[in-house]
């Protein structure tokens, strides 16, 4: 499923919030999540706010991964596990509250996951720009070394707190569906580009 999400823009005089339900269907190995809050630096008159919106898409993608288990990429058994920060380590508590709150069972992190999470982070601050690309090697890395049976991630960006980015999640359903789904292990890694803005992945597996 195909889902264009929530859309935040903020700017020093528009402020807009658009919502869009619009689906469509797709196939593809993962399961991944993404959502932007802003648009940093935007000052951009009425015409292009909205026509930026109709451009900007939140995406959710899903299928069955024993269809497309003979186009899994090779990976590189290598991994690293950054020190966890303060942020890190309260974003995962306040998942798991909530998955308390929901009747659910709790997470138990995973220096593999992090790993994966954290290569993923540092790449989209150092480009400045939030996607998944190369989801399908970390995916893949993650079923081979740490028996994962299925993988999702969400990403966000320019959340300053660990509140505002898991009320972000919270409050888009498709984003929910991760944090409340059936999956046994996660963890997260948050990273700040040259402008000190943070960028978060949040990876779930089940094993």
């Amino acid at each position: 499923m195909y889902f264009i999400d929530y859309l935040y823009f903020k700017s020093v005089k528009y402020m807009r919030f658009i919502e869009f339900n619009i689906s469509l269907t797709f196939s593809l190995d993962l399961v991944c999540i993404f959502i932007i809050p802003n648009l940093k630096n935007l000052t951009m008159k009425k015409p292009t706010l909205w026509l930026m919106a109709l451009t900007i898409l939140f995406s959710t993608f899903s299928c069955s991964t024993e269809n497309n288990d003979h186009e899994a990429p090779s990976v590189n058994s290598e991994y690293v596990v950054p020190e966890t920060k303060v942020i890190e380590t309260v974003i995962l508590e306040l998942l798991n509250e909530y998955r308390i709150n929901e009747g659910l069972t709790t997470l138990e992190s995973l220096d593999l996951i992090k790993s994966q999470a954290f290569v993923h982070s540092d790449y989209m601050a150092e480009v400045s720009n939030i996607s998944h690309d190369n989801f399908a090697q970390r995916s893949a890395f993650l079923k081979q070394y740490a028996g994962a049976n299925r993988v999702s991630e969400n990403v966000a960006y320019g959340y300053s707190s660990p509140a505002s980015v898991v009320n972000a999640w919270i409050n888009s359903e498709s984003h929910r569906g991760a944090i409340v789904g059936d999956y046994t292990h996660f963890d997260i890694s948050a990273e700040q580009d040259e402008n000190g803005y943070w960028y978060f992945t949040n990876i779930f597996v089940k094993k």
